[in-house]
């Protein structure tokens, strides 16, 4: 378990690209995450596998199913995963669901409908809820969340082999945040051995689900802190050039809501954004830094080079070269405030399709693939929104 602010270096690994390591980082969201799935499916297809998987809640458990399958199973456990959990989903009105769906209108009252049924029952393979419920529990037992998560480990024990993510095959860092002191921790393959509980405590948002306990500790989902493990797999100075796929279920940008149901969506989605822009604009200026002073070094006198505080500087600007791919999920409008846990086999296929569509249409990009100059490290790239081209470095 990792507190401190920077990841354990990354091996080189075998790429299909120009870049030394490919890194998919997954946000959390809940339902919304069969969007990073149908995302996953068509990276597999067009022959790009990521050499390092990094997620946070329901990231965290499709990050565990990729890395902890081989190849040809993959997509396999995670269609597996998916239709499980939404298996119950569509029962409300049944057989009338595909004519009243037409309509946007009927369409928001039958998610809401589902999102409410998973409210009352729980989701198979997932979740279910306590009883008695907390209000009426001892104190400290079974008290401090609504639903229990044990269907959760049963699933995560049937589809994942821990044994070949303990292996290391594939890197996989899972971000959670201590509930004793407030911090942020990472759990990564790279040094700790990672089972079930880690995947859990990843996805254990208060007060639905319990904290997890690993030696120890309690920790809950680390959306809390922060929704993406971007900046962990950056923190990395490895000195490898890489390629970063970041995949997010919440969307920073919207529309200023016209009711109080737009404001709670609203609230939602800007609370569980991963700010991805800010991030990728203070790492670019940090490269640039260490850009200038790699073009200095080059220029020192062996004397000046040598000394301490030069040596410390050259360790901290190593040359590597990154491009991060942006791929954002953007809500219809007829999804509220409960998207994150409308689990309908519908909205669930909805879900997966735009990933592998939205995929699709980024990956036709060649240019995401070879690595960027010096000048315009790091290459951030959005072609999901206009304008479908490498964004402008701020000045």
């Amino acid at each position: 378990m990792h507190e401190g602010r920077r990841a354990p270096a990354e091996p080189p690994r075998p790429c299909a690209t120009d870049f030394q390591s490919i890194a998919l980082v997954l946000q959390g969201g809940g339902a919304l995450g069969a969007y990073q799935a149908g995302v996953y499916e068509r990276m597999l297809e067009q022959g790009i596998e990521p050499t390092w998987i990094s997620g946070i809640s329901i990231g965290a458990i499709n990050s565990a199913i990729i890395a902890g399958n081989p190849r040809a199973q993959r997509v396999a456990r995670l269609r597996e995963f998916w239709e499980g959990v939404s298996a119950a989903g569509d029962g409300v009105l049944g057989d009338q669901w595909n004519a009243l769906a037409l309509a946007d209108v009927w369409r928001a009252w039958l998610n809401q409908a589902a999102a409410g049924r998973v409210l009352v029952q729980g989701v198979p393979g997932f979740f279910e809820p306590r009883l008695p419920p907390p209000y009426l529990a001892p104190f400290g037992s079974g008290a401090t969340s609504y639903y229990d998560t044990a269907p959760l480990r049963a699933t995560l024990e049937r589809l994942v082999d821990f044994e070949r993510i303990n292996a290391r095959e594939t890197r996989l860092s899972i971000g959670a945040v201590n509930v004793r002191t407030g911090n942020f921790a990472y759990f990564d393959n790279a040094a700790d051995r990672i089972g079930p509980e880690h995947i859990m405590a990843s996805g254990a948002l208060p007060p639905g689900f319990d904290a997890v306990e690993i030696d120890g500790e309690r920790y809950w989902d680390g959306g809390m802190v922060s929704n993406t493990p971007l900046d962990w797999v950056l923190s990395s100075r490895a000195r490898l050039d890489t390629l970063v796929f970041q995949v997010d279920l919440w969307s920073a940008r919207g529309e200023v809501p016209s009711d109080l149901a737009g404001v709670a969506t609203r609230m939602k989605e800007i609370q569980y954004s991963s700010r991805t822009r800010s991030a990728t604009d203070a790492f670019r200026r940090t490269e640039k830094l260490r850009t200038a002073f790699n073009e200095l070094l080059a220029q020192m006198p062996p004397a000046l080079a040598a000394t301490p505080q030069a040596r410390l500087l050259a360790e901290a600007s190593g040359p590597a070269l990154y491009g991060i791919v942006e791929l954002v999920y953007r809500s219809p409008t007829y999804e509220g405030q409960c998207k994150d846990f409308e689990f309908s086999r519908r909205t669930m296929n909805d879900h997966w399709q735009a990933g592998y569509a939205d995929a699709a249409r980024t990956l036709a990009h060649d240019e995401i693939f070879r690595l960027p100059a010096a000048a315009d490290n790091p290459a951030v790239y959005d072609f999901l929104t206009a304008p479908a081209q490498p964004l402008p470095q701020p000045a």
